[in-house]
């Protein structure tokens, strides 16, 4: 059924907030992860860590992923039409792609630059400004990932917690730096490049998480608490004799859900209605992301007869009654 009440479109509102709230997070990242960046990359020039300069280069990506997911933010409010009748908020799923696609790249090219200095050593200078950016550049990401999972939470947005998890763990990479620059200065020349591909390894750990919840959003997949939840829902609906399938799936940050509820086989068709926009509305109030659903009635099977119940299975004609001979010959 289509929403019947304004709870509906104030989810809908809901989401459009959603978006804005969003936005908000998806810049202010880029900000502080930038001057981040900065920082670490005038001290990777100063003292050649390549320890450092691969925390630098994941930062540097991390801000960059800020575009695709403003993009799919800015698309994301468009309206539906009559090509996208769901709308555009799928664009956040595109988006969740193109930040494990920069995170692999990240993670690659941090394995290459600590490669290339374990075969060609070299000294490492300024340690002091190394462990300096090191706790910068912790501050920085851990701030930033615990306002985007937030953010991600409470609005639904996977690629938001999985940039907010990757930013995460570029906290504590760069806190691994601090151990590179320690060996260093303990005379161990090696420190700095096995620092970097145990930063590599932490990088890879990330890619895997974020590829799962990227991949499980694009499958449709939904935490089954929500479904035990939309369940009981509609069975708390009076009049609701039993539920039948339940699918829901995220599009953007918004879910939208179908199910199937059983009713009494004698209800007249505006009262089986009437059933079915209740139970939307108990569904839409269950679930705080959830902002439009499509209920449809059935009602229970008769004893031996194994369609009735079935919606799409028409009630077949009953035979024309068989006249007596007799009666036959005198009305033909």
């Amino acid at each position: 059924m289509t929403p019947h009440s304004h709870e509906a479109m104030d989810k809908v509102d809901t989401a459009a907030k959603a978006s804005r709230e969003g936005m908000r997070t998806v810049w202010l990242s880029l900000a502080v992860l930038g001057a981040t960046t900065a920082v670490q990359a005038v001290i990777v020039a100063l003292s050649g860590s390549v320890a450092l300069l691969g925390d630098t280069i994941h930062n540097a990506a991390d801000a960059l992923t800020a575009v695709p997911l403003g993009v799919a933010f800015v698309l994301g409010r468009r309206a539906a039409n009559r090509r996208y009748t769901y709308g555009y908020g799928r664009a956040e799923d595109l988006a969740g792609i193109a930040i494990v696609l920069t995170i692999a790249a990240s993670s690659a090219l941090a394995a290459y630059e600590a490669v290339a200095r374990l075969l060609h050593p070299r000294d490492v200078s300024h340690l002091w400004a190394v462990a300096f950016a090191a706790v910068v550049g912790f501050a920085g990401n851990e701030w930033v990932a615990r306002y985007r999972i937030r953010t991600g939470r409470r609005i639904g947005s996977a690629a938001l917690v999985a940039d907010g998890l990757h930013a995460r763990t570029d906290g504590f990479t760069s806190l691994a730096v601090l151990l590179g620059a320690a060996g260093t200065a303990l005379g161990w020349r090696a420190a700095d490049p096995v620092v970097g591909l145990l930063i590599t390894a932490a990088i890879l750990m990330v890619l895997r998480d974020a590829a799962r919840e990227v991949f499980r959003r694009l499958m449709d997949s939904v935490d089954p608490g929500l479904v035990d939840t939309a369940e009981q829902a509609l069975l708390d609906v009076e009049g609701v004799r039993g539920v039948g399938q339940v699918r829901m799936r995220w599009i953007g940050h918004a879910l939208r859900a179908e199910a199937d509820i059983v009713v009494d086989p004698h209800l007249t068709v505006v009262r089986a209605h009437a059933l079915a926009v209740a139970a939307e509305h108990a569904l839409i109030h269950a679930l705080p992301r959830l902002t439009a659903a499509t209920v449809h009635t059935d009602h229970p099977p008769a004893d031996g007869d194994p369609h009735a119940g079935l919606a799409h299975h028409a009630p077949e004609p009953a035979p024309e009654p068989t006249r007596p001979l007799a009666d036959r010959a005198s009305h033909p």
